[in-house]
């Protein structure tokens, strides 16, 4: 069965998130279908952005989202719109409102990733040396 679901990429404790689609046995971050979107939980607020004609070819295919991708999909908007095109509402219409919503939240995110404050550890401050 496929999955719509995240793939870490990223250094040690800066994790990114790629949405792929993927295979049900197939490891976290392994063997992938298409890359369909992104996810950045480091930026103020966090930043996803979805390929939506993509999401909705899968999800009209029989693909099932992961739990943390249901819910950022659906906080996008981007289930309730895949709801009102299965019920018969035109394709167009709805990919025009989703990109209307894409690059709305994209002017109001800042960009920022965390912390927004640079502090220097203790050990880092050296002291002069007493002779």
């Amino acid at each position: 069965m496929l999955r719509i679901r995240l793939r870490r990429v990223g250094a040690k404790k800066q994790p990114l998130y790629r949405i792929v689609i993927a295979e049900n046995e197939w490891p976290r971050d392994g063997r992938f279908l298409e890359i369909i979107g992104r996810y950045n939980p480091r930026t103020n607020p966090e930043t996803v952005e979805v390929n939506e004609e993509r999401a909705y070819h899968y999800l009209k295919n029989g693909a099932q989202p992961t739990d943390s991708v249901a819910q950022m999909l659906k906080k996008l908007g981007t289930l309730g719109r895949f709801e009102r095109l299965q019920k018969g509402e035109a394709a167009e219409v709805v990919l025009a409102e989703a990109q209307a919503a894409a690059a709305a939240t994209k002017t109001a995110s800042s960009g920022r990733t965390r912390p927004d404050t640079f502090v220097p550890s203790k050990k880092a401050k050296k002291q002069p040396k007493k002779r």
